[in-house]
């Protein structure tokens, strides 16, 4: 993408939204939720969060690289598994069925990468009640894909939790907890498989499910997108392994490298570092790059001066009052 045309966005990115005339709304992490009886409205905004916090400023072009990532694979998977997608009216909107979210999410992993190494690195070799074999290597691939659950933390960090802990702490019935771990594995596969295709591997990703009014179980949230997944490039991927070196990743890792190297991992005390125009650009830039590597596509950014009158104009036909 041009690096002028991202400067010039730098000034109109979409913050906050605050459409009082579409429904009670909901500010999450980097979605901006709109409630109208059965159907949700997601507006993804160019807000990114790391380490759990949401950092002060926003980047150029995410909420509509974000949300197109996951349409995409939302329409990719859904003859594997239902999703809560109804339609996707703006680059930066779905709209969705109304969903009681499953109070877990389901982390697979393929390779040996992140959390689950540091943990492997400390000694450990039972994982959410997966054991692992001893002997491997950061970045390698494991025997088969496992399922490492996390609680969903209203606050802090998500904690792991096996299949047992996951039953005990939620109430979730142990049928419907074996559903969703083989959606969860099914779908890692068939991302895998698409990675491949474009000369990535899915290291590993998250998914979440949510229950809709008629109590139909739906994958929800996002799919396979640079916010839930690792990715690393295939070319090049063995040698880097056999000799000890850090593999090309292309996800937003290179975020939380930076952050850290600021002095901040969220620790009580760190202070928030301001990003620079210079990296947000940098951070836009990336973000396109992994759109078009894993979709195959080329990113079309909607450059309107005024991204939110946008958005409330392609939303016209849900309003549900007059504004205030």
């Amino acid at each position: 993408m041009d690096k002028q045309l991202i400067e010039d966005q730098l000034d109109h990115t979409i913050e906050q939204t605050g459409f009082d005339d579409l429904g009670e709304i909901y500010h999450g992490k980097v979605r901006d939720n709109y409630r109208q009886g059965d159907r949700r409205i997601l507006v993804t905004t160019d807000r990114i969060s790391a380490f759990d916090h949401v950092l002060p400023q926003t980047i150029p072009f995410k909420g509509q690289i974000l949300n197109q990532t996951a349409a995409y694979f939302f329409d990719a998977t859904e003859d594997l598994v239902p999703n809560h997608v109804l339609s996707v009216p703006d680059p930066n909107v779905t709209i969705a069925k109304e969903c009681t979210p499953i109070p877990i999410e389901f982390v697979v992993r393929g390779y040996l990468a992140g959390h689950a190494w540091r943990e492997y690195d400390r000694g450990t070799r039972t994982l959410c009640g997966q054991s692992l074999p001893d002997g491997l290597r950061e970045s390698e691939q494991l025997p088969e894909p496992i399922l490492t659950p996390t609680t969903k933390a209203e606050e802090g960090h998500d904690q792991d939790v096996s299949r047992k802990e996951a039953l005990a702490n939620t109430g979730l019935a142990p049928a419907t907890y074996d559903q969703l771990a083989e959606w969860a594995l099914a779908l890692y596969r068939r991302g895998h498989k698409m990675a491949t295709e474009q000369g990535l591997l899915l290291v590993d990703t998250k998914y979440e499910f949510g229950r809709t009014p008629d109590g139909d179980l739906v994958l929800i949230d996002e799919v396979h997108t640079p916010d839930s997944s690792r990715y690393y490039y295939a070319d090049g991927y063995e040698d880097r392994l056999a000799e000890g070196r850090p593999q090309r990743q292309l996800s937003k890792e290179f975020v939380r490298e930076w952050l850290m190297d600021h002095g901040f991992q969220g620790r009580a005390g760190d202070e928030m570092p301001t990003l620079p125009d210079a990296f947000r650009a940098k951070v836009t830039k990336r973000y396109v790059e992994l759109f078009e590597k894993v979709t195959g596509q080329t990113f079309a950014p909607d450059t309107h001066p005024n991204p939110e009158a946008r958005i409330h104009s392609a939303l016209g036909d849900y309003v549900v009052q007059e504004s205030h």
